[in-house]
């Protein structure tokens, strides 16, 4: 559609990185998404975190699974490589990608419905390989594509947009994916750029999977009373949908406190996120410390966001399967191909 082409023509003046582009060159198409949703700012992360790293854009490779998260990597790094999967299917398909081309870098785009939902089992087996990539969760708690139903990381108490209470207690995938031993596990609101961006960048520069959760409340069917995960912060308190469902523009909500502090982010509904930023001196190198510290937090209703873990010894699943340095599809006849010999011992050493 025509109204989704951005200007090609760049003015003169923009600043470029050391890589020669500048941040435009980082953007997708225009985002279709609610005006204000939370996953415009994190692809604005992604756009920065990536112009600050120098990446060349056809470098990446994102690939994502089904629902509105899935359709943020439209939205930015135009020039990469994109794969849109099915729904809860983007780790099996990502880690074959990588296995074939271990020189790209890997950004998994998904949502809580669809990794913690149908895509609960490829989450925990794409962590648990240690498959090399950045695992970002844009978590929402509903499945915003169809109607607002709850989705697995959705509080049990909160109430629906229908009014229905949530019987149901919530998958906790910052907790699996440090029981799964993830090397990089974090938290972030998609309001708070200065705390995001950077975690983002360390997340592309770790090896093995890094894993994000970054909570981005949905405006149009969670902004309502007893909604856990509503989104805008300390602005005029409006309905969100009128009568004929249209959605109305929003501003973008942002939230900046210094690290150790509690923020108690107030949304539409009258709702309240209470964010508690990391302190200087917390240590992310101990996991066990780090899944007790979260559910301590969480018992006192606090979300924590920072750098949760980090492993001292990170390695990826090429490591572990010992492949060659060589990309695999870059091997020829000769070398997948070793001979009879080759293939005998191979299979007397299995006997």
């Amino acid at each position: 559609m025509t109204y989704l082409a951005k200007p090609k023509l760049h003015h003169p003046s923009l600043v470029k990185n050391q890589a020669g582009y500048t941040r435009r060159d980082y953007e997708g198409k225009i985002s279709t998404l609610c005006a204000g949703c939370g996953h415009d700012s994190i692809s604005a992360s992604i756009i920065q975190a990536c112009w600050e790293l120098d990446i060349q854009p056809h470098r990446v490779a994102k690939l994502s699974g089904i629902g509105c998260s899935s359709k943020t990597p439209d939205y930015f790094l135009g020039n990469s490589h994109g794969f849109n999967t099915v729904h809860g299917r983007m780790p099996s398909v990502l880690t074959g990608a990588n296995l074939a081309n271990r020189e790209l870098l890997y950004l998994g785009v998904s949502g809580d419905g669809d990794s913690a939902s149908i895509g609960l089992g490829q989450f925990a087996h794409c962590i648990r390989r240690g498959v090399n990539m950045v695992y970002i969760v844009e978590n929402n708690g509903v499945y915003g594509l169809t109607k607002g139903q709850f989705s697995a990381t959705a509080s049990k108490g909160s109430k629906s947009k229908r009014g229905v209470l949530n019987p149901d207690e919530p998958v906790d995938l910052v907790g699996m994916a440090l029981l799964l031993k993830a090397t990089f596990v974090a938290r972030a609101f998609s309001g708070d750029k200065k705390q995001l961006v950077p975690l983002i960048k360390a997340a592309i520069q770790n090896p093995g999977p890094s894993f994000i959760d970054i909570i981005s409340p949905c405006v149009a069917f969670n902004n309502h009373e007893g909604s856990t995960k509503s989104y805008d912060y300390v602005r005029e308190h409006n309905s969100a949908v009128n009568r004929l469902d249209i959605i109305e523009g929003r501003d973008e909500i942002t939230a900046d406190y210094a690290p150790g502090e509690v923020i108690n982010i107030t949304q539409h509904d009258g709702s309240v996120l209470r964010m508690r930023k990391l302190a200087p001196d917390y240590d992310p190198t101990d996991r066990i410390k780090a899944m007790n510290y979260v559910q301590e937090r969480a018992a006192e209703g606090e979300i924590v966001t920072g750098l949760l873990y980090l492993a001292p010894e990170a390695a990826d699943l090429h490591q572990y399967l010992n492949t060659v340095d060589t990309p695999l599809n870059q091997l020829g006849a000769s070398e997948l191909c070793p001979g009879t010999a080759h293939l005998e011992a191979i299979n007397a050493s299995l006997r």
